[in-house]
């Protein structure tokens, strides 16, 4: 029990070399970094809709630049072989999907935030909470939004509505579903 004496003294030691005011020290690494990019899905149907299952791991390791190089092909393929859509269809999808990241116009006004709003609706871009991602996109492959003579209905939309009451202050997603 003699021990108790000296912990008051062990404690303050420890305390004063951890506290050290000397500016010369850096934190943090002295090398080079390299990181392992495991997955991206800015717009998930990029890799979930227009790339076989065989094209995940690639599309999910390399960046957004990219992109026209590695999935452009796969994914026109996709718009012209299995969408059945017009050479304008698969370029403007191309061309607001490629490369695979979310936009965002910080000079548009935040109301005008949605999913691709930037691309179709000079919008702010991003996504809100109750952006329905998965419709939106099988609209704009399926549906009339990009060409009107071409529609394929009963594709536009997953039927599945959100399940989540969101809150009105941050951090605004409520508690997970189980």
């Amino acid at each position: 029990m003699k021990w108790f004496r000296f912990a008051p003294i062990v404690v303050a030691l420890a305390a004063a070399t951890a506290c050290n005011s000397d500016n010369s020290d850096t934190t943090g690494t002295t090398g080079t970094r390299t990181f392992d990019q495991v997955q991206r899905l800015g717009n998930p149907l990029v890799s979930e809709v227009f790339l076989a299952k065989r094209s995940h791991d690639l599309h999910g390791s390399t960046g957004p630049a990219q992109d026209n190089a590695f999935i452009k092909t796969e994914f026109i393929s996709f718009v012209a072989n299995v969408a059945g859509r017009n050479a304008n269809v698969q370029n403007t999808l191309a061309a607001v999907l490629l490369p695979d990241m979310l936009i965002v116009q910080t000079d548009k006004a935040p109301s005008t935030a949605g999913w691709l709003s930037w691309a179709l609706a000079n919008g702010w871009g991003g996504r809100t909470l109750t952006d329905d991602v998965v419709d939106a996109g099988l609209s704009a492959i399926f549906g009339a939004l990009l060409d009107p003579s071409n529609v394929s209905p009963g594709l536009t939309t997953d039927n599945v509505g959100s399940d989540s009451q969101f809150l009105t202050t941050f951090p605004y997603v409520a508690a997970a579903n189980r």
